[in-house]
């Protein structure tokens, strides 16, 4: 039996406060997870249905707003007196989505490719992780740039990619204390996760180095943010004379 349609026959459907519910394939960070997730928020939004607001995709599954009184007007053939009329209906259209849902092959677009210039004042933390995992940080950057990483969600701020596929030899714990200001375009690992900060926050990655790459472009309306769920990416490791032509043509850049 095809693993996908297995895991989109198991989704569990659960309230999420009383104007939403949280569709959930598993609980584990896992391509094909994300690939069912990722499918069912983009269907849900296609769908038109009247009553659903708004779709967020996760690491495992879809976040679906609703409004309870435009779903309070449908009508259910079998209605459990335990449950909220609401979360009923839309839970019925959900699993009516789930069944018919058919997943095409899988993506197989070019690697978004992502500059990064690592160690020094890019990537303060790049020596704790290279003593952490008793490597050299040049063996820790061969290790970073290896991986076969996979965007599963944006969040946290606009644009920060949440990203898997970081080798298990470079996993590395959070700080137990973040700092108040992580610079934008900082690349850190937290986990088994790795990413890169769009914009100037507080953060507690491990910062490996910083891409000059604008993550984060406000005045893109459709497209604010330049990674999306679903993308590969490849980074790479640039000299910070490369860093500062990059960041140039990016119009200003992270600096």
């Amino acid at each position: 039996m095809d693993n996908i349609t297995e895991i989109l026959k198991q989704a569990k459907i659960q309230p999420l406060g009383e104007a939403a519910v949280q569709v959930s394939f598993g609980d584990k960070i896992d391509p094909q997870l994300s690939r069912c997730a990722r499918a069912l928020g983009s269907e849900l939004e296609k769908s038109g249905l009247a009553g659903i607001k708004e779709c967020e995709v996760g690491y495992t599954g879809v976040a679906v707003f609703y409004d309870p009184l435009l779903l309070g007007q449908e009508k259910l053939a079998h209605q459990d007196p335990e449950l909220s009329y609401s979360f009923q209906v839309i839970s019925e259209r959900v699993r009516k989505i789930l069944a018919e849902m058919k997943l095409g092959a899988e993506d197989n677009a070019p690697k978004v490719r992502v500059p990064v210039c690592y160690g020094g004042e890019f990537g303060p933390d790049l020596e704790y992780v290279a003593e952490y995992h008793h490597m050299t940080p040049e063996e820790v950057i061969k290790k970073h740039t290896s991986g076969d990483y996979l965007v599963y969600m944006i969040g946290f701020a606009p644009g920060f990619p949440y990203v898997g596929g970081l080798p298990e030899e470079i996993a590395t714990p959070r700080r137990k204390t973040p700092r108040l200001v992580i610079p934008k375009g900082s690349v850190g690992i937290a986990g088994k996760q790795t990413g890169a900060y769009p914009l100037e926050t507080p953060g507690g990655w491990q910062l490996i180095g910083r891409t000059p790459l604008e993550l984060f472009r406000p005045h893109d309306m459709e497209h604010p943010s330049v990674l999306a769920a679903g993308d590969r990416l490849e980074f790479y490791a640039i000299t910070p004379e490369e860093f500062k032509e990059i960041a140039a043509r990016e119009g200003g850049g992270s600096k």
